[in-house]
């Protein structure tokens, strides 16, 4: 069997344009736990998860300071910083959303599919062909499979 095979092509999509709050509804109103995000000319953009809206609300830590010669110099780097503020102050999708994809092509066997899965820590991968979104294989797509 392969990614084709067992895909969904019902994918519910959000463009980088949508809002959080858009994103955030469709994914508890189709209880599903990631959405593609695709462009007008349905290239795949990014993916926005449950653990990106999550993210969005925990804690900020201010990078450590010491005070030197009536400056302040940090101790940390501040980019972690700058990008956890960023996402917190999220409204549109392409804020908050992960532009670094894990896809699998249509041709991909079900040991690819299931090695990506575990290897990269992911719990769906869109399938793309050309650049372009033909469906999405979840964790439990692959079980129904292996049953």
């Amino acid at each position: 069997m392969r990614a084709k095979d067992i895909m969904s092509t019902d994918i519910v999509t959000v463009s980088p344009e949508s809002t959080v709050e858009e994103a955030a509804k469709l994914m508890a109103d189709r209880e599903i736990s990631g959405i593609p995000v695709i462009n007008s000319q349905n290239d795949l953009v990014g993916i926005i998860t449950e653990g990106d809206l999550l993210g969005k609300h925990k804690r900020i830590s201010p990078p450590g300071y010491i005070e030197f010669l009536g400056g302040i110099v940090f101790t940390e780097s501040q980019d972690e910083f700058f990008e956890q503020l960023r996402k917190y102050v999220a409204t549109q999708v392409k804020d908050l959303m992960s532009d670094q994809v894990v896809t699998v092509g249509p041709e991909a066997g079900i040991e690819e599919i299931a090695t990506t899965m575990d290897q990269k820590n992911v719990k769906r991968l869109p399938v793309v062909g050309e650049g372009k979104l033909l469906g999405i294989v979840s964790r439990a797509d692959l079980l129904k499979a292996l049953l």
